[in-house]
């Protein structure tokens, strides 16, 4: 885009091609960083903001070649002063290429370690995000996360790098047209083999969630997702297919799991809700009601010499490339988990039974 924002006055700014496809409200987030929200929904509401002349919501997918009608914006200094543009990182850069399983000019496919975020929250000032500024690029585009992982679960994480194959890959996300695979070591061994999860979740506690065996602290969890009804205040469906790959019976199981929905903590609640938690989760780990027989069972201990780091690995992404053909990329086995696979003799070479499981 050539056209600067400016403060005051009227001005019409055109999309650009990298814009392509960009919700109107990030876009104004992008070039006026200081915009109050509140503010760029008033505009919106009175319908000062005009795309190709006319009213628009934030909610609203933009299109290359696209004019945007800006009105003069509250503000005396800071409002429509572009982005602050950060110092790139080279220790940042090079840790960022050292996880690259695949790269080409328009994405990169990283491979998680665990215990390093995706995102900044409360606390968290080293994370991939964060990172990924190190490789802004001289135009000032820089890559931008597609999807995300837990801060424990190691694996395949999707990077594009321009906004638009963002936009284009986030689509797929969203129509379901990926094929997601995740291995996890889990406590116990799963009745049936192989089966589909299918449960609402939602945060925190909810009306009655008193579930026999847990602890006032586990039920006021607000980050924890629990078993919701269909019909209840903010519960999702998700659905899960899950395969026995191999197993050291009675204590514990490698695990392929197949989402077809994402909500958070999905696998990790799922694995507990089958009562065969993942094997070092602290938040999804033992919760079993106090009368479950497998509660108390020591034969389903788990090893002591199993690191208690989470066992969960996004193994596996198939998707089709946004500029043609298929990408489908492999994650090796955080350390911890090689030890644990190494331990009892699983095969990474063996067949993953999820591979004939539903695709939908």
């Amino acid at each position: 885009m050539s056209d600067k924002p400016k403060s005051g006055g009227v001005q019409t700014l055109v999309v650009s091609g990298d814009e392509d496809g960009m919700r109107l409200d990030r876009w104004f987030k992008h070039h006026f960083p200081a915009l109050g929200l509140s503010h760029l929904n008033k505009i919106l509401r009175k319908g000062e903001v005009r795309l190709d002349g006319k009213r628009a919501e934030g909610s609203t997918r933009l299109v290359e070649g696209q004019s945007v009608r800006v009105p003069p914006l509250r503000t005396e200094t800071d409002v429509a002063a572009p982005a602050v543009k950060r110092t790139p990182n080279e220790k940042d850069a090079r840790a960022i290429k050292e996880m690259i399983l695949f790269e080409d000019k328009w994405l990169m496919v990283l491979n998680k370690p665990w215990g390093l975020a995706v995102q900044g929250g409360s606390g968290t000032t080293h994370h991939i995000d964060g990172m990924l500024e190190a490789l802004t690029d001289e135009k000032g585009e820089r890559p931008r996360l597609v999807h995300r992982l837990d801060r424990d679960t190691s694996g395949v994480l999707l990077v594009a790098k321009t906004r638009k194959i963002a936009s284009d890959l986030g689509e797929l996300f969203r129509s379901r047209q990926t094929k997601k695979v995740y291995w996890s070591v889990v406590e116990g061994v799963p009745k049936p083999s192989q089966g589909r999860i299918s449960l609402f979740l939602a945060k925190g506690a909810g009306m009655g969630d008193d579930r026999i065996g847990r602890t006032q602290g586990e039920r006021r969890d607000p980050e924890r997702m629990r078993i919701a009804k269909h019909g209840e205040i903010d519960a999702q469906h998700s659905l899960t297919y899950y395969a026995v790959v191999d197993k050291v019976a009675p204590r514990l199981a490698w695990l392929s799991m197949k989402p077809v929905t994402g909500r958070t903590h999905q696998l990790r609640a799922h694995a507990e809700a089958i009562g065969n938690p993942i094997i070092g989760d602290p938040k999804y780990h033992g919760n079993l009601p106090a009368n479950d027989p497998r509660r108390n069972d020591p034969l389903r201990s788990v090893p002591t010499d199993i690191e208690q780091k989470l066992h969960l690995l996004a193994r596996r992404l198939v998707l089709p490339h946004p500029k043609g053909g298929i990408l489908d990329v492999t994650a090796p086995l955080p350390p911890h988990m090689k030890k644990t696979f190494d331990l009892f003799g699983f095969d990474v070479k063996q067949h993953d039974p999820i591979d004939d499981a539903p695709e939908d």
